[in-house]
């Protein structure tokens, strides 16, 4: 089993980038999200104990389901749930998000690390490609853009 860990630095203060994983409106734009791909189901109960159903209908995969369950909600800190995509593997995995406030370009920003534990070995290169694009993904979803790294 492998253990990703991923970061990115926003221009964002960290309460905004914690907010967006867990605000339906933001999080259908960037989490699991592709350019070619329709947001189907967007649920996210947002306490610990709450479950998250991110489903993305894609032209060449039909219906993608992304479940887990919240473990720690620490805002604007700490976030941790399980992952799975069932349709591909039915195993739960962890994952953690640590935002660190940071100051950048003289302004408020934040560096948020995704850690994702237990990922099969096979899936670990996908995996930390995937969960890149996502952190990519989130600044241009806060100003309201789709799926933007992507692309």
């Amino acid at each position: 089993m492998a253990q990703i860990s991923v970061s990115h630095r926003y221009a964002q203060t960290p309460e905004r980038v914690f907010d967006a994983w867990l605000d339906p409106r933001i999080a259908r734009r960037f989490l699991f999200a592709t350019p070619a791909g329709e947001m189907v189901v967007c649920e996210i109960d947002a306490r610990v104990g709450g479950r998250f159903d991110l489903t993305e209908r894609r032209p060449d995969m039909g219906e993608v389901k992304h479940v887990g369950e919240y473990l720690e909600v620490d805002r604007p800190r700490r976030l941790v749930f399980t992952f799975a995509v069932p349709q591909f593997d039915p195993t739960a995995t962890r994952v953690a998000i640590d935002i660190v406030p940071e100051t950048i370009a003289g302004g408020e920003g934040c560096v948020l690390t995704l850690t994702h534990t237990d990922v099969g070995d096979d899936w670990a290169e996908g995996t930390r490609d995937g969960w890149t694009k996502i952190l990519a993904s989130l600044e241009p979803a806060l100003d309201g853009k789709q799926a933007a790294g992507w692309i």
